[in-house]
């Protein structure tokens, strides 16, 4: 095998909520492949910490902070991104949030907030960052979609609905940029334990049930989703666009586990 062909070696990789989580194992992941990597999110000490890292495994980047609620800054970060390094190859899109909520007594305030950050915000990063890859005719997008994009989960239906839609709005910018050299795939993350839902799965009969669908019998750590996204966003992934690839240890595949 042609290990150049998953070399990011000189590509340049925007992770937006890359500061934590899911987010953070895939920024230091593609560093550890050879990318230089801005890591932004809102907080300033998160977004030091995770640059500190990156600088560590010999990669450049540099600090700004970014919230995808708020187009300035994600336009902020890509126009200090196209000065510091010219172009931009890489967008992982992996900032999120949940909150469990029965559907009959969720506000439209909640609704909306939800929606507006998982959905509303990838679809930003995509635009700005997109314009530019479709301009030098190259890139890779990576959004984070979820086991939700597929299945409903019990009193997330807002969360469920961003997920299903960021599924729906890759496959859309997938064929609308082919043309243009531009590969754009998700990657849907089984359970995996984070600050983002631990609330909801430590010691909870939610997080036991979740545990009994799952036929590895664990729940997954955040590095085993780095080498699915190094691969997407390699050479080896081009002629791939518009999917959206599952890291669940087996939850979706599964109907009787005893």
């Amino acid at each position: 095998m042609n290990n150049h062909l998953f070399c990011l070696c000189g590509k340049l990789a925007v992770v937006l909520g890359g500061t934590s989580g899911i987010g953070r194992a895939i920024a230091l992941g593609l560093a550890k492949a050879g990318a230089n990597v801005i890591a932004a999110s809102r907080r300033i000490s998160e977004v030091e910490q995770t640059a500190g890292a990156i600088e560590a495994l010999g990669r450049k980047t540099f600090v700004l902070t970014a919230d995808v609620l708020d187009r300035a800054s994600i336009e902020a970060l890509h126009a200090k991104a196209i000065e510091a390094f010219g172009r931009v190859d890489i967008l992982v899109n992996s900032a999120g949030i949940t909150r469990r909520t029965p559907t009959l007594e969720c506000t439209e305030e909640e609704w909306s907030s939800i929606l507006e950050t998982n959905l509303t915000g990838t679809f930003r990063s995509c635009q700005i960052f997109g314009k530019t890859m479709v301009a030098q005719r190259y890139g890779r997008i990576i959004n984070i979609a979820s086991l939700a994009t597929f299945v409903a989960f019990h009193e997330v239906a807002a969360y469920g609905a961003s997920k299903a839609a960021v599924g729906s709005l890759t496959r859309s910018l997938a064929i609308e940029l082919a043309r243009d050299g531009v590969c754009v795939n998700a990657i849907a993350p089984g359970i995996f334990p984070t600050s983002l839902n631990e609330g909801l799965l430590d010691k909870t009969e939610r997080g036991r049930e979740m545990h009994t669908r799952i036929p590895m019998e664990r729940f997954g750590h955040a590095d085993e989703l780095v080498g699915t996204a190094v691969f997407l966003a390699s050479e080896a992934a081009s002629y791939m666009t518009g999917q959206i690839i599952v890291v669940d240890g087996g939850y979706l595949a599964s109907g009787v586990n005893q």
